[in-house]
């Protein structure tokens, strides 16, 4: 339990999510009592019923008549969801991906926003990453299986922008977004017409790079997830674009590391990477500039097997992405002799997919080696670096400037 979810459960706004929690579940009984198909079904949808109306007939007052703050779901047309969101049921829609974020403006010092954590396998909680207006963004970690997260603006203007994102990715299991208590909500400003995608493995993911909380080795291994942080999103907001990331520790083009059944070409177009059958639908998106970094995992490979099967995905992404700039990356932490061999077959995949008629692949090399997290990997400073040479090259290639 954070600091923050332990504080306020200590004062008055646990009301508020109790009321939240209550109404929700009435209006569930409702519709089970519709739908129930015997007496039985119903004398038990009724007896739940009762015992929800007397909660709140006990909330304290502070909460059933605070007309001050008010609930709004999660299908309200003046929150924005970035990421591959599954709206499967409206109410609550559900994320696996990382830096998959929840935006809203809000009126007043403060807001409680609600999310709901999978925990997968009875114990994974996710960060969440918190960003309210030009403040310095914090992680978090969810608690519990309903999470009242408490946003307390630092300034004193009369609206805040609050944007949530999943710092930890699919494999630590999916968050949903119940909607958010606040005194009201304002429109956003438009969103920005330059939009990024990002495939990649646990660079990509921001793994291992975030030391705030568990030192390397200790805690869980996702500990140290911060994708909100990470290259992508980070390059991405250098160029006032909104992005999605896509993207698997330990993933490979051909090989996977760690005993992996999957690599990138089977799970590229899914919402959620560890059930494969949840496909996206590519016309939701359509970013203007796609990078792909990945190699780290599949380590030097028989050089034209490797090139083959990069040149087969890149045709796979351009046929739901047929006007996209792809941008083939080499691995920011690979060592000096799998930079070399990356230089050798990326080169060799644009210019297999220059010739075949696709003019719209580049090849960007970083100038250093990032590796200062843990395991090898980038850490957040690293991350900023990374950021700052794709920024750069992206904005003089595509004249984003």
């Amino acid at each position: 339990m954070t600091l923050r979810f332990a504080r306020w459960r200590e004062e008055t706004s646990l009301d508020v999510l109790l009321v939240v929690n209550c109404a929700n579940a009435w209006s569930l009984a409702k519709r089970r009592f519709h739908s129930a198909g015997s007496p039985a079904t119903r004398v038990g949808v009724v007896l739940i019923a009762i015992f929800l109306l007397s909660l709140l007939s006990v909330a304290p007052a502070s909460a059933r008549h605070n007309d001050s703050m008010k609930f709004f779901e999660a299908d309200n047309s003046l929150i924005r969801y970035s990421g591959r969101m599954d709206f499967s049921n409206p109410k609550l829609p559900r994320f696996w991906q990382s830096a998959t974020c929840v935006e809203a403006r809000f009126i007043g010092p403060e807001c409680t926003v609600i999310m709901n954590d999978q925990v997968l396998w009875g114990k994974s909680h996710n960060y969440i990453e918190v960003a309210v207006d030009n403040e310095a963004p914090y992680r978090i970690q969810t608690t519990d299986a309903v999470n009242a997260i408490r946003i307390v603006a630092k300034t004193a203007a009369p609206e805040h922008t609050v944007v949530l994102c999943k710092d930890t990715e699919a494999g630590i299991g999916y968050l949903e977004f119940s909607g958010i208590v606040c005194q009201g909500l304002e429109r956003l400003s438009p969103p920005s017409t330059r939009r990024m995608e990002f495939y990649g493995d646990s660079i990509t993911c921001g793994a291992e790079s975030d030391l705030s909380k568990e030192a390397c080795g200790a805690g869980e291994w996702y500990d140290r997830h911060n994708a909100y942080l990470s290259y992508g999103p980070t390059t991405a907001r250098l160029l006032n674009a909104d992005w999605h990331v896509i993207s698997i520790s330990g993933i490979g083009l051909i090989h996977s590391c760690c005993d992996m059944k999957i690599t990138m070409p089977d799970v590229w177009d899914t919402m959620d990477s560890q059930s494969p059958g949840k496909k996206w639908d590519f016309q939701r998106y359509q970013p203007d500039v796609v990078t792909i970094c990945l190699g780290q995992n599949d380590g030097e490979q028989d050089p034209k097997i490797f090139t083959d099967a990069y040149v087969t995905f890149i045709r796979e992404l351009r046929h739901v992405y047929p006007k996209a700039h792809i941008v083939v990356l080499n691995s920011p932490m690979g060592d000096d002799s799998l930079k070399a061999y990356q230089q050798m077959v990326l080169a060799q995949v644009v210019e297999e997919c220059i010739a075949s008629g696709d003019p719209d692949v580049h090849e960007f090399i970083f100038s250093k080696r990032y590796h200062n997290g843990c395991g090898g990997h980038p850490d957040v400073d690293d991350h900023r670096q990374i950021a700052a040479e794709l920024a750069a090259y992206v904005a003089s290639t595509f004249n984003w400037h």
